[in-house]
């Protein structure tokens, strides 16, 4: 099976799809399986994914040190990785809150990611959502069938804590709001066993976050990478709104931002055709094609 051993000898589960050089995909959630992704789109046509489960996540084994979970100290688990694949450097594709982990890994190892696209990341080191512009996207589907069902979850949800089984059906009811059409092809994109069973998981993940006091020297060090990365967002992200895209393409000096207009949290299943060809113009921009001269995985 594919596992490979980090740093303190947890699992870590990976796969790899498609033809092309090597790019390294890293889920969301936190702790969504990586399956999800699917082939993105159709990108797997296009490059070799390498999909990774992050650890206490999907496939990969939960670690006696629940500190180990934080987005910044899973940064150690992409460069074991990049180790074990052989890469001198890295595509690196992220996805919601793995963009957190991606930005970390290129500010933890310079020069270890040769590109990175970062979509619909939820921040820069934490979340970041504006919440007048997510009242705002929500709001402006009040005319949809699903809306007053969605519109109440929100209100509940915002009233305070919950047991987990019922907040759990809050966040079900809130879905619609997370896409650019809500229909049974979106409904078919959730699959039992994809989220977390973990409890805890949520809050260990965002240990990492920054506070109002080193914030700054956070960002400052993000930039520092100066890595090249695309920001894709959704402009009808009812999760986490384009605010932190903005922010994030803002933080890196060579950092571009595109906005897909029809297209929420996932834009490659709702625009897959411009999410791959902007994906792949990136990466493959200056007539660079391998990501590494080193080892590819096969």
């Amino acid at each position: 099976m594919p596992f490979f051993r980090s740093y303190d000898g947890t699992a870590l589960w990976y796969e790899l799809t498609g033809t092309g050089d090597p790019l390294v995909v890293l889920p969301g959630g936190p702790g969504m399986d990586v399956r999800y992704l699917g082939g993105l789109g159709g990108l797997d046509r296009r490059r070799r994914l390498v999909l990774v489960d992050a650890r206490a996540s999907g496939r990969s084994a939960v670690p006696e040190d629940r500190g180990t979970v934080s987005f910044v100290a899973q940064a150690r688990d992409l460069e074991a990785l990049r180790v074990h694949l052989g890469l001198e450097r890295l595509d690196l594709l992220a996805h919601s809150a793995g963009c957190l982990t991606a930005q970390e890994y290129a500010a933890a190892y310079p020069g270890r990611v040769r590109r990175a696209v970062l979509v619909t990341p939820v921040g820069r080191a934490g979340r970041e959502p504006d919440p007048a512009e997510l009242a705002a996207l929500r709001a402006a589907r009040s005319a949809e069938p699903w809306y007053p069902d969605s519109a109440e979850a929100d209100r509940l949800l915002a009233e305070g804590a919950r047991p987990g089984a019922e907040t759990a059906d809050l966040q079900r009811r809130l879905q619609p709001f997370f896409w650019h059409r809500w229909d049974e092809d979106r409904q078919a994109e959730y699959r039992p066993g994809h989220a977390t069973a973990l409890p805890w998981l949520r809050e260990a993940f965002y240990a990492g976050t920054a506070g109002p006091h080193d914030l700054a020297e956070r960002v400052a060090r993000l930039a520092a990478a100066r890595t090249p990365v695309l920001v894709l967002a959704g402009a009808a992200d009812g999760m986490i709104g384009t605010a932190p895209a903005r922010a994030v393409a803002a933080c890196h000096p060579h950092g571009r931002l595109e906005v897909l207009a029809e297209a929420g949290h996932r834009p490659w299943v709702e625009e897959p055709e411009r999410f791959v060809a902007a994906v792949t113009g990136f990466l493959d921009a200056d007539g660079l094609g391998s990501s590494s001269p080193g080892t590819a995985p096969v």
